[in-house]
Order: C-alpha cells, then sequence, then structure tokens
C-alpha cells in the first residue's frame, strides 16, 4: 500500500494544528485534571462549551474549525456566540453565564501561557455576565415529601431500592450527581452512621445519617449483597446491569413518583427536581432552629452567603403568613402629596 507522502507532486500535505488547538488540548487534557484537579463532569462542562463554540464558529459563521486559531477568537465573536446561544438556542441566562465562565477560565490560562496576546485575551475577559432574576428556592412541605416516598412499590425490589435512594438523597441533602457517584465504601453504618459524599472540587464532606435512613440502608445493602468482603467500590445505587444508575436515571425514576403523587394531591408544586430534595433538606432543617453554620456544612457550600438563600426564604414566607393574618392592622391611606401647592411651588422654583 502506497503512501501519501510517495507522491508530493500530487500537493498533499498534513494540516499543521493551530495555537488553539494546541491551547484547547493541553488546557482540556493536562491543565484543568493535572494542575487544576476538576472533577470529570467540569471537564465535561468545558467540553461541551467549546464543542458549542465551535458549532457556532462554523455554522454561523463560516469559519474552517481547523484553521480557528486563537487571534481570530476576539471579543465580537464570543459575545456573538453568547448572543446565539440565548437567541438561537434558546438557553438561559444562567446557561449563557456558565458557558461564559468556561471560555473566561480557558482566557485566564491562555494568557500567562501566551502573553503576546494578552490585550486580545483580556477584552475576552472583560465580557460581563447577565444579571438574572434570582430563581425562587423550589421545595416540598413534610406532607409533600411524604407523598411522594410513598409512591414506590415496595414489593419489588427496584421499588425498594428507588425508596432508599431518594430517601438517601434528601436526608444527606446531596446534589444528584454526588448520589449517583456513592460507593460501598462511602457508607458507614457503624455508629455514628454518616455517608461520604464527593462534591465539586472533588471536596468531601461527612453527613450523618437520621435512625430510620440508617435502618432502611441496611436492609437494602443486605439483601443486595453489598455488605460482603469485595464490595467496597461497587455503586451503591445500581441498575438491572449493575452499574451505577446515572444522573438522569435518577431524575426519572423522581420524576415517575412525582407524577403519581401529584394525581392523588395538589400539594406537589409545579417542577420537582432532584436538587429540590436538596433545597428541602436545607428549609426543613432551618426551620428546625438548626444553625445555618450547620446547613453549610451539610451541604457542602463553601461560602456560607449560598445558605443565606434559605433563610431568606423562609423570612418571606413569614412575612406573608403575617400579612395574610393581620391584613388591615396598618392602613395605606395618606393625603395625596400634590394637595400641598406650597410644596409644588417649592419644587418647581429650586
Amino acid at each position: 500500500m502506497l503512501s501519501v507522502m510517495s507522491f508530493p507532486q500530487w500537493g498533499v500535505t498534513a494540516m499543521k494544528p493551530t495555537d488553539f488547538a494546541k491551547a484547547l488540548s493541553q488546557y482540556l487534557s493536562a491543565y484543568l485534571p493535572g494542575q487544576r484537579n476538576v472533577s470529570p463532569n467540569t471537564i465535561k462542562s468545558y467540553r461541551e462549551t467549546f464543542k458549542l463554540f465551535l458549532t457556532y464558529c462554523k455554522h454561523s459563521c463560516g469559519l474552517s474549525i481547523e484553521r480557528l486559531c486563537l487571534q481570530r477568537i476576539d471579543e465580537p465573536l464570543v459575545v456573538g456566540f453568547l448572543t446565539w446561544l440565548e437567541q438561537d438556542r434558546k438557553n438561559s441566562i444562567t446557561t449563557r453565564n456558565q458557558r461564559l465562565a468556561c471560555i473566561h477560565g480557558f482566557f485566564r490560562y491562555t494568557q500567562t501561557e501566551d502573553p503576546s496576546g494578552i490585550l486580545s485575551y483580556q477584552k475576552v475577559l472583560s465580557i460581563p455576565m447577565k444579571k438574572a432574576a434570582a430563581s425562587a428556592v423550589n421545595y416540598l412541605t413534610p406532607d409533600a415529601l411524604k407523598l411522594i416516598l410513598a409512591q414506590p412499590d415496595l414489593s419489588k425490589a427496584s421499588g425498594r431500592r428507588n425508596l432508599i435512594m431518594l430517601s438517601v438523597l434528601y436526608d444527606t441533602g446531596a446534589r444528584v450527581q454526588e448520589l449517583a457517584d456513592l460507593k460501598v465504601r462511602d457508607v458507614r453504618l457503624d455508629p455514628p452512621p454518616i455517608i461520604t459524599l464527593t462534591g465539586k472540587g472533588r471536596k468531601s464532606r461527612q453527613v450523618p445519617l437520621m435512625s430510620n435512613t440508617e435502618s432502611l440502608l441496611k436492609q437494602y445493602m443486605a439483601e443486595t449483597h453489598l455488605l460482603h468482603n469485595g464490595t467496597q467500590d461497587y455503586p451503591l445505587f445500581f441498575n438491572s446491569q449493575r452499574c451505577k444508575l446515572t444522573t438522569k436515571g435518577i431524575s426519572f425514576i423522581l420524576n415517575k413518583y412525582v407524577s403519581r403523587a401529584r394525581i392523588i394531591s395538589s400539594i406537589i408544586p409545579g417542577k420537582i427536581t432532584p436538587h429540590s430534595f436538596r433545597h428541602t433538606k436545607a428549609m426543613h432543617l432551618l426551620q428546625a432552629g438548626v444553625s445555618l453554620i450547620y446547613i453549610r456544612d451539610i451541604l457542602g457550600h463553601v461560602d456560607i452567603s449560598t445558605t443565606e438563600i434559605y433563610a431568606r426564604t423562609d423570612t418571606e414566607l413569614k412575612r406573608k403568613a403575617l400579612e395574610k393574618a393581620y391584613p388591615d392592622m396598618i392602613s395605606t391611606q395618606l393625603p395625596h402629596w400634590t394637595k400641598d401647592e406650597d410644596l409644588l411651588t417649592w419644587l418647581t422654583s429650586f
């Protein structure tokens, strides 16, 4: 078999990788996992952002991906990409900001690796995040939570697994990815029973288990033979092929039970996700008088200001309850200020 290199007269030459291709490859494959020690999920988010960016460059701007260089990726191109995300792909402002954060991270890395283009890179870094309206904390009342947890069919092994999985999701306040990643070694049933969760930035935290959850877990692990030696690295929650459940699989299971519960009662809010269970745990702890510092540690927040959103939400609920209980205690009727002609005259002449 003859190689292409045997025929230089054909004019076929290998295309050299661009500086952008080299920088992006080094950033995703070496810098993020090696120096920053970020999780595979974070790398996946960065990779998805640049897949979308290259799709925009190719199909909306007519740029050749093979020839795309760092010099061409300037502020107008990135702003155009962000506009495309919002207008063409109908992404939310939150998603738009997440994509921009990934691009910012790449250009912070690039400006130290290639100082010659620092002016162009800093223009990209100066693109601001968009302000988005703060979304309401979506959480369940105790009655609504009990109704959802009453839906799994406990006569089936899958139903028992699902009940225990959702109970652990609530009891630990875990993120759905943290729940999916749980292994047998992360569970300690000996007193005091705890679960070790590994969250953002590969930071681990230990969360105590309530006695009911501990009892359910012990029964489940005995039934699924997870208490035997040699099972420490097995996933805690798995499918029929004994592969760990994905985040989408967990969401599907929850949605199934939420739909059933909604048929029974109207107390189920409009949209419930696995993250709603995390919000629910935080709100229930707050309403029980647990300190925000302790709630922060359970949820794995870096800054307590993130946790304070639950306190603000609860205060708003209290205010609405007070207004409902005492609607007419304070009058809103005041004389109209325009009746003060002297004040109007003074303001006009000021």
